[in-house]
């Protein structure tokens, strides 16, 4: 399939190992990798998920990754595409997969080797930063030359929000403190879904609170590289449960945290992608 024919994010639910794909928070093209062919593996269970139900034979192969990721490489240069990043995304949260680290080898080594503009980047709810390995994986990931760039979500401020937003088994305050820790120690990029759930759009009081981290996070050491601020865009399994909010209230979310953030003495870039 030609690089250019590809428009969206549903090859993954068919078994493939990488995916190119438009983004919209890349600019452009994308070069996913899917260490879940088989299933949906996640520790969230977010409502607004974009991925359906899925079940494939296709059982994850470093090798065949490393094939597919060069064939896509090859195949954008010889048609002149700009691949903007590679990034480990899929079915489920990549960190949880036995051969997340060796996969990660793998694509910095071909990254390097065939495509070295591109940046390696991780989507991730941080669920892995409470597994000690995983955590000093990351961290020396995203800081060594041309390092792993870390998209790490943080949909919400308070712990009623996180369970509407993430109904996790895992205790928000725990993860709140395990990403306080890890952003101290290496930059990341944070990332916010806002859209209601069930017709409630997130509380004045969860604004506040989700300010309040994120200045927080933007003071410590490392910091933040950027606040990606997006909405739901695309279909979901449980529609119509989760609902995209307007563009305005996104926008109007990205101008106050703005005002936070100055307050705090710290400017860092927050997009908005409806």
């Amino acid at each position: 399939m030609s690089i250019g024919s590809i428009d969206n994010h549903r090859e993954r639910e068919k078994g493939v190992l990488v995916y190119p794909v438009y983004s919209r928070r890349s600019r452009g093209l994308s070069v996913g990798i899917n260490l879940f062919p088989d299933r949906k593996h996640c520790s969230f269970n977010c409502p607004y998920c974009e991925v359906f139900p899925l079940s494939s034979v296709q059982d994850f192969s470093l090798p065949l990754m490393e094939a597919a990721l060069e064939e896509s490489l090859e195949e954008a240069r010889e048609q002149g595409q700009t691949v903007r990043d590679i990034c480990f995304s899929g079915n489920g949260e990549p960190t949880m997969s036995p051969s997340f680290s060796a996969a990660l080898e793998a694509a910095f080594r071909i990254r390097d080797k065939a495509c070295s503009d591109a940046e390696l980047v991780l989507i991730t709810n941080g669920s892995g930063l409470l597994d000690k390995k995983i955590f000093e994986l990351l961290r020396g990931a995203s800081l060594r030359k041309g390092g792993l760039r870390i998209w790490l979500k943080l949909d919400a401020g308070t712990k009623h929000w996180y369970q509407i937003m993430s109904r996790s088994s895992i205790p928000f305050e725990r993860l709140i403190e395990k990403i306080c820790t890890f952003v101290h120690r290496a930059p990341v990029t944070l990332q916010t879904m806002i859209c209601a759930i069930d017709g409630m759009a997130p509380p004045a009081d969860e604004q506040r609170a989700w300010e309040t981290l994120v200045a927080e996070l933007a003071s410590t050491a490392a910091g933040i590289r950027e606040l990606q601020i997006y909405g739901k865009a695309r279909p979901a399994p449980e529609d119509p449960l989760a609902r995209a909010l307007p563009e305005s209230f996104l926008e109007a979310r990205a101008a106050s945290v703005r005002t936070a953030l100055a307050a705090a003495g710290k400017e860092i870039p927050v997009g908005v992608y409806p």
